[in-house]
């Protein structure tokens, strides 16, 4: 039921047994982890050698500001420059959309990285955190390019994860390093940032990340402790019969539950199948309070399983990746 965060570059002997807890579902790697294309396939290779039942690996790889690999990558732009050129040619927007994310899924498969937490489907409203991230401020706008992108990273072979359930893009604050209030009602949410994630649960979506504000008008506790947000309206009134991942448990707007034991219960007993534990130093007390805890259901990791997959060389071979990336870095030719 946990997803965990490493410290380096290479795998510690106290990192390998933390992988070998039976309540460890997976690892995720951040920039921290990353130094070449190369070193990072090792990487990989030494977490998936330290257990001999299957695990799950994982990266936040959007592209723009959250990038975790980038020397030896395509560096992708920004979903929000999709989103711009959405309004004078909306075609070319979309096929954009499924060309970015066919090309991040594609790399990350062939280095062995299961899934990315992606795509964002959050609007572009002023979150300071969530920014250009974004495609656009438009629910239909998002909802458009989102099923898109969707169905061309599973053309890659991976599943796609929603986030941040319910909307994280119509408050300011940034969840990372304060708490988060979102004061509208249910019904205004529902006519706006609802409306990509319900299409994409329509599509069937494999995954959905929940977002750590707090919206008082439904609940007094933020999203990712919520049963009324998990049970009642993610499950029940939006019939997503996926996997439900918290944010990470260390950032400052998941605090409020408490300590780190109280943080993982709070996610559990609200729903969510799987609780992200990225910084190292935290890690050790999430395997202590998840110990008497049951290992995570088999079919719970197995849907978010990485497919397909290209060798890098066929990859870099492919002529159609070279057709994504030129088309791609002219929307932000710095990245080129």
């Amino acid at each position: 039921m946990l997803i965990i965060g490493i410290e380096g570059t290479q795998l510690r002997p106290a990192e390998s047994d933390w992988i070998r807890a039976p309540q460890v579902s997976g690892v995720i790697l951040f920039k921290r982890n990353f130094e070449s294309r190369e070193q990072v396939t090792e990487l990989i290779a030494a977490i998936r050698a330290a257990r001999d039942e299957p695990l799950l690996v994982c990266v936040d790889q959007e592209g723009g500001p959250v990038q975790r690999f980038r020397q030896g990558f395509t560096r992708l732009p920004a979903l929000a420059r999709i989103g711009e050129i959405y309004a004078r040619d909306s075609r070319l927007a979309l096929e954009l959309a499924g060309e970015h994310a066919w090309l991040m899924a594609s790399e990350m498969r062939a280095i062995d990285i299961d899934f990315s937490f992606a795509p964002v489907l959050d609007l572009a409203r002023g979150n300071v955190v969530i920014g250009e991230r974004a495609f656009h401020a438009d629910p239909k706008i998002v909802s458009e390019l989102g099923l898109e992108y969707v169905r061309s990273m599973r053309l890659a072979g991976m599943a796609a994860t929603l986030k941040h359930f319910p909307g994280h893009g119509s408050v300011r604050e940034d969840t990372h390093l304060e708490t988060a209030i979102d004061r509208r009602a249910l019904d205004e949410i529902r006519d706006a940032d609802l409306i990509p994630f319900a299409d994409a649960i329509q599509a069937g979506a494999e995954a959905v990340m929940m977002g750590h504000v707090t919206y008082p008008a439904v609940d007094g506790s933020p999203a990712g402790y919520s049963a009324i947000w998990i049970r009642d309206i993610l499950r029940g009134e939006l019939g997503f019969h996926g996997v439900v991942f918290s944010d990470d448990i260390s950032m400052a707007a998941a605090e409020g539950a408490g300590s780190i034991a109280a943080r993982i219960a709070a996610h559990r007993d609200a729903g969510c199948d799987i609780v992200l534990a990225c910084k190292p130093e935290i890690v050790p007390d999430a395997l202590v309070a998840s110990r008497d805890e049951p290992a995570c259901d088999p079919a719970v990791t197995e849907a978010l399983r990485g497919k397909i997959a290209s060798t890098w060389q066929a990859l870099i071979d492919n002529p159609q990746r070279a057709r994504f990336v030129a088309r791609l870095t002219t929307l932000e030719p710095s990245l080129a």
